[in-house]
């Protein structure tokens, strides 16, 4: 056994250890080979990223919280999939650099077999939290590292991936552990309640102060009381493993039928009796499709799917658009959205909403372009009886108003009239409305997100946007990319057909349909995706589970030089489609210049994004 330096070591991680090092001899390993450093290119990295897409969404803020707690300790967080993959790593400059020489960086494989006994590897050999510290590495290449990892479990209990934080081995913490556990627990939490659409959740402790803490436990059921997941502390405190909660029913574990529960839902607190005899407070939430005779809330449904993870889905854009805001989100910023329209941004407002300490407030949408400038005063502000011909006898709550306690989304702000500019400025310095004909002022408290397609900035030179009023809902400035920059269409389409379910159901796209959403300009971004989607949907037979080329709108295919497809028409000359050419030509170059990217991207004439969205087709 090597001698570890600077860690107590108890005699079960000796056994760990042991076995990993047994098993790394039996790979063939031996420990001054050089590892494998082979790494993935960008092409099939990106593959293994959309497989593993709903991990590396979830797992992405959690990673950016986990490093703001251990930033400047020389180490850094590695995210991989279950084989060992490393699929995303952030961390301090200089320790990436030399961890980049042992090819601890994203398309690396960290498994027993490649890197010998490694916190990854180990894990996944023992789907537990391992700790290997300087000399337990197998390999001596790896032995100026501290790791620690611990497994990621899916909803169903199958490994999912691992969560790692490696640290040069003179930096190491005894409480690196428990804040990656933490984290762990954090990231299994996020895909369980990402999982089940339907169905009803129950978050319990035997002490309430636990309830909306990581200590707490979370089953999930059917409408029919049937256990579809629980998270770790659930089976802890339910003391069944995952395998045999599976054939408990509601009423078994927790007392209560589950017609009755979906009938009180929303009553808190709840109090139950499990069936240990141990009493535990509780929160259930029930969230059901509208077939279903439950009736969901609105404000349930919003959260469900306006939820800032579900924007994650594999572009680097979009997942810095993210990290930005949940940076600001609950602290009294204002935020500003910019982006071409139809790019997603009240989508990506109700998101904010719904991982705000203010989700179980009011979001109040205003389009500030679509209101006539005689009626966004009384819109916004709201009037009081009789202020004017024509009024409501009872006067009228503004939207301003309506948002206390939530969400005020301003859409299009570039477009409010300069004498509304003035009144809004004063309502967010004073927090205080007058509605029309009023006589005293209403007092407000709000999160205001704005979103323009204008430049704001040129529209202040112009003098058409108050400067003041600029910098006052310009706390933090993001831009969604248009929907022909992103990198992830394929989860962008599959995201969009799952919620929506144009047909009735769940459908797919073919290879060939996405080769031509892949050229498209996309001129209104994701709001004309979905049009497009919904009328290909439409066209489809009961008995089709995907769209093809031959559903697609033929103005869709007119705008692409796509010739309109029927059953009579014959195919492609030789069997060959400029699409496929250009393929050719793509990987061609590629291996020309050894996947050099910015190489290749210059000898064909192109941007390197261009040539991104070409790898991905």
């Amino acid at each position: 056994m090597q001698h570890v330096i600077g860690a107590a070591v108890q005699p079960a991680q000796c056994d760990v250890i042991r076995h990993s090092h047994e098993r790394s001899a039996t790979f063939g390993l031996f420990e001054t080979m050089r590892p494998d450093y082979a790494v993935l290119s960008g092409p099939q990295l990106a593959a293994k990223l959309d497989e593993s897409r709903a991990l590396f969404a979830h797992a992405l803020p959690v990673m950016e919280t986990l490093y703001a707690q251990i930033a400047n300790t020389h180490s850094m967080i590695a995210l991989t999939d279950a084989t060992g993959l490393i699929l995303h790593s952030v961390g301090d400059d200089d320790f990436l650099a030399r961890a980049d020489k042992v090819a601890l960086r994203a398309g690396a494989v960290w498994n027993e077999a490649h890197q010998g006994t490694n916190a990854i590897g180990t894990t996944i050999a023992e789907r537990a939290a391992v700790t290997v510290h300087g000399d337990q590495h197998y390999l001596r290449a790896n032995r100026f590292l501290t790791c620690s990892s611990v497994p990621i479990l899916d909803p169903h209990g199958n490994l999912s991936g691992v969560l790692d934080v490696t640290g040069d081995r003179r930096g190491y913490h005894q409480h690196t552990m428990a804040l990656v556990r933490m984290s762990g627990q954090m990231i299994e939490n996020r895909l369980i309640a990402s999982a089940f659409g339907d169905g009803i959740r129950i978050s319990f402790h035997s002490r309430p102060e636990f309830i909306g803490t990581l200590m707490e436990g979370i089953a999930v059921f059917d409408l029919d009381g049937r256990l579809l997941c629980a998270n770790r502390s659930a089976q802890f405190q339910l003391g069944l493993e995952l395998g045999r909660l599976r054939s408990q029913t509601l009423e078994a574990l927790f007392g209560v039928r589950a017609d009755a529960l979906v009938a009180s839902a929303g009553d808190a607190p709840c109090r139950f009796e499990l069936h240990s005899g141990v009493a535990v407070f509780a929160s259930v939430d029930v969230h059901a499709r509208a077939a279903s005779n439950v009736a969901i809330a609105p404000a349930a449904r919003d959260a469900a799917i306006s939820n800032l993870a579900n924007l994650c889905t594999g572009d680097a854009q979009m997942n810095d658009v993210v990290a930005r805001v949940r940076k600001v989100i609950g602290k009294n910023i204002a935020i500003l959205i910019g982006g071409e329209t139809g790019a997603g941004k009240e989508m990506l407002a109700r998101a904010i909403h719904g991982d705000s300490p203010r989700r179980a407030g009011p979001f109040v949408a205003v389009n500030c372009a679509s209101l006539p400038e005689t009626l966004i005063e009384s819109e916004l502000f709201g009037y009081a009886p009789g202020a004017f011909t024509g009024a409501a006898r009872r006067g009228a709550v503004g939207k301003i108003v309506q948002a206390n306690g939530g969400t005020l989304f301003l859409d299009e702000i570039g477009d409010m009239p300069l004498s509304m500019q003035s009144r809004l400025l004063r309502v967010l310095q004073e927090r205080v409305v007058e509605p029309l004909g009023a006589a005293r002022a209403v007092p407000v408290d709000f999160m205001l997100v704005c979103a323009s397609n204008r430049k704001l900035r040129e529209r202040v030179a112009q003098g058409e946007f108050r400067e003041d009023l600029y910098y006052r809902i310009n706390g933090l400035s993001v831009t969604l990319p248009p929907l022909a920059q992103r990198t992830d269409l394929r989860a962008v389409v599959d995201g969009m057909l799952r919620r929506e379910r144009f047909a009735g159901r769940i459908v797919g796209i073919g290879d060939d349909v996405l080769a031509l959403f892949a050229r498209h300009p996309w001129p209104g971004n994701l709001r004309q995706l979905s049009n497009v989607l919904r009328t290909a949907s439409a066209m489809l037979d009961d008995h089709d589970t995907h769209i093809g080329v031959e559903h697609l709108p033929h103005d869709f295919l007119d705008e692409l030089g796509e010739p309109v497809r029927t059953d009579d028409t014959p195919p492609p000359a030789n069997g060959a489609r400029l699409a496929d050419i250009e393929a050719g030509a793509v990987t061609a170059a590629l291996k020309t210049h050894g996947g050099n990217v910015s190489a290749t991207a210059r000898a064909l004439g192109i941007s390197r994004t261009t040539l991104y969205r070409k790898l991905r087709v």
